[in-house]
């Protein structure tokens, strides 16, 4: 434990600050998916072996008459830069304790990213959970996408339809219920050692 706390304290705090910062912040459900349509706005799409399901034209079309609303910089970063400046916020890695939010796909796969940094301070069948709920937001994720992929033998989510979108909410609370959940198992797990890199880390400025 003190050769981690030595090696990662800051990762260490810094998680903890995020799962609880995200916990205490309200869910917010109308993004829709809206940023893998911003991520081939009026440009080659990144997975090209993938034909885009409605079109191009009418993927752009799609993009430019809904309100992006995306808070997560590991999402927005992907962002074409005709389809940046259509977003509502300018996430950056500095303001993710501001913004992530906790109905957020992106967010929600993170855990598992946090949960794999945290390992040895976690146990197994948490950081499985995790990975098993990031393959399930990443289902969801690809299946509201611009993307056809029932090549694949996924399903659609038609976001461009109010049918589509009632669909997308009613998975994603169901995910962000889970995630929440976890959040609170794997903040709970690492509180004192949390305290204790937080206090490492302050001594360290004296």
């Amino acid at each position: 434990m003190a050769l981690f706390l030595q090696r990662r304290a800051d990762a260490l705090h810094y998680i903890y600050r995020l799962l609880t910062a995200t916990r205490e912040r309200r869910s917010s459900f109308d993004c829709f998916g809206l940023h893998e349509w911003a991520m081939v706005y009026r440009q080659q799409p990144r997975h090209d072996a993938l034909p885009l399901r409605i079109g191009r034209e009418a993927t752009d079309a799609f993009v430019e008459r809904e309100n992006l609303r995306c808070t997560h910089f590991d999402a927005f970063r992907f962002f074409t830069p005709p389809a940046v400046p259509l977003n509502a916020y300018t996430p950056t890695r500095e303001r993710q304790l501001e913004l992530d939010n906790p109905a957020c796909l992106h967010a929600n796969m993170d855990l598992y990213k946090w949960a794999m940094k945290l390992s040895p301070l976690l146990p197994s069948a948490l950081v499985l959970d995790c990975f098993e709920l990031a393959r399930d937001v990443r289902v969801l994720d690809m299946e509201a996408s611009p993307y056809d992929v029932r090549g694949l033998g996924y399903g659609v989510v038609p976001i461009e339809t109010s049918e589509g979108k009632a669909e997308y909410v009613r998975r994603q609370r169901g995910l962000a219920a889970r995630a929440d959940a976890l959040r609170k198992r794997m903040a709970e797990e690492i509180a004192l050692p949390a305290r204790a890199a937080t206090e490492l880390l302050e001594h360290q400025k004296i």
